[in-house]
């Protein structure tokens, strides 16, 4: 249960309502971290126009390294909501279940490279409370990545800790993403083995 009210259709202005409709043709159903944030147009805006701005910037980074510490921040956060939607994001790009389940294990698991070990470290050490990052962690990385790679990498970590943090707090949980309830997608079953069990 959400511990804010979601925005239904009927209660959204036209522009709002508008929005919703392009969420919808993309995953199937208006994700619901929209919904809560549809209280606040500004704010609800502001964060759409830089999640569009911010998909247009990235690129110096390889985007399945991206993807896969940003779903390792969801669930180290705990944000179900998050992870729900990050898992089928992945596995539509082509991120293996069987790395699903390895990722909890991933620093003793033959499932990723040194470069993915080394930025699932980071993810950690930036998700961590306080903050672990160690001049030796960010040397290891700028042996594989160049300064720009390091500021894209760091800036999808923290992004998705915002992200994480302000649904996790707002009570957003799995919305069926996973299962393909909301959104069907042709590897639905594959998909909710690998999801993290609650």
């Amino acid at each position: 249960m959400t511990r804010i009210a979601l925005v239904a259709d009927k209660q959204a202005s036209w522009l709002t309502r508008l929005a919703f409709r392009v969420a919808r043709r993309m995953y199937g159903e208006v994700p619901e971290p929209f919904r809560a944030a549809a209280h606040h147009p500004a704010l609800m805006w502001t964060s759409a126009v830089h999640e569009m701005t911010y998909g247009k910037a990235v690129g110096r980074l390889d985007a399945a390294l991206r993807d896969l510490v940003v779903h390792r921040v969801a669930t180290r956060v705990g944000c179900s909501w998050c992870v729900d939607f990050g898992t089928m994001l992945t596995l539509k790009a082509g991120f293996s279940v069987e790395r699903h389940r390895e990722l909890s294990r991933y620093q003793t698991s033959d499932a990723f490279t040194e470069l993915e070990k080394l930025a699932l470290r980071f993810a950690d050490a930036m998700t961590d409370l306080p903050m672990d990052v160690t001049d030796e962690l960010v040397t290891a990385l700028r042996e594989h990545l160049d300064e720009a790679q390091l500021v894209e990498l760091t800036y999808a970590i923290s992004l998705e800790n915002m992200r994480a943090r302000t649904n996790h707090a707002l009570g957003l949980t799995a919305q069926g993403y996973t299962s393909g309830d909301a959104c069907p997608v042709p590897w639905a079953t594959q998909i909710s083995e690998a999801a993290p069990q609650s």
